[in-house]
């Protein structure tokens, strides 16, 4: 019963609100600093892009779910490439769940960054734990498994190790690291379009136009909207914080 007990106790307080981090302009220049080694360093992106591209999948996911397509699987590779495939027979659901591919990670690093700053922290931590494992149903590969038992390992992680206090800095840093990898993202996805155009097939902005007859540019451009429109988001917590000497 202490055990059953304990283990509520940890459970409530994982969901309640923390206390504030008193999170300084200098504390943030590290946090973004810290974001900027996981996303933007190709040995580190290596293996902190599987997170952002498990992230992308999610999104076509969700998306597929909310518009009433069938969610048939995931498939994540080491590569950083994923296919979601859902079925519909309405092409215009088709295309609102291959949309939010790109602009999933950028959002859902600016709820991690709201968040981190508002003390629900631990609780932001929780639900992505809770969501990967629900992801686990739909995987279908051994590397999407992996991907996947990583992640929540790794989450798991810091709900157990790190002090609920600081739960909210560890937020705002992985927030700060999808917003920064889903701008990475975006200009590899323009590359892709200008430099590597062979390989087009795998892109969602083409397979957008291939559905829509809307240019691939125009449905990038709205993917780039999106992502900036997260880090104004973003901004907001981050834009109270005083200055040195303020």
């Amino acid at each position: 019963m202490d055990f059953a007990g304990n283990a509520g106790q940890w459970l409530a307080a994982l969901f309640s609100r923390a206390e504030l981090p008193a999170i300084t302009a200098v504390e943030l220049l590290l946090a973004l600093l810290a974001a900027i080694t996981l996303s933007i360093p190709q040995a580190s992106w290596r293996y902190f892009g599987l997170l952002t591209t498990a992230t992308h999948e999610l999104g076509h996911a969700f998306a597929a779910v909310l518009s009433g397509q069938r969610l048939s699987g995931i498939t994540l590779r080491l590569d950083h490439s994923g296919t979601t495939t859902s079925y519909s027979r309405s092409r215009a659901a088709a295309a609102w769940s291959c949309f939010w591919g790109y602009p999933v990670p950028a959002l859902a690093g600016a709820a991690f960054v709201w968040c981190g700053f508002s003390g629900w922290g631990p609780a932001a931590l929780a639900t992505g734990t809770i969501i990967l494992a629900v992801s686990l149903v739909f995987l279908r590969n051994p590397a999407g498994f992996l991907i996947t038992f990583s992640a929540i390992g790794a989450s798991a992680g810091l709900l157990l190790l790190v002090p609920h206090a600081f739960a909210g800095h560890v937020a705002v840093v992985l927030g700060l690291a999808l917003l920064v990898g889903a701008v990475r993202d975006i200009f590899k996805l323009v590359h892709l379009h200008l430099k590597r155009r062979n390989r087009l097939s795998s892109s969602d902005a083409y397979i957008l136009y291939r559905a829509t007859r809307v240019p691939s540019g125009l449905w990038i451009a709205a993917f780039a909207v999106v992502v900036a429109a997260a880090w104004l988001l973003a901004w907001q917590p981050i834009a109270r914080i005083p200055l040195p000497g303020a």
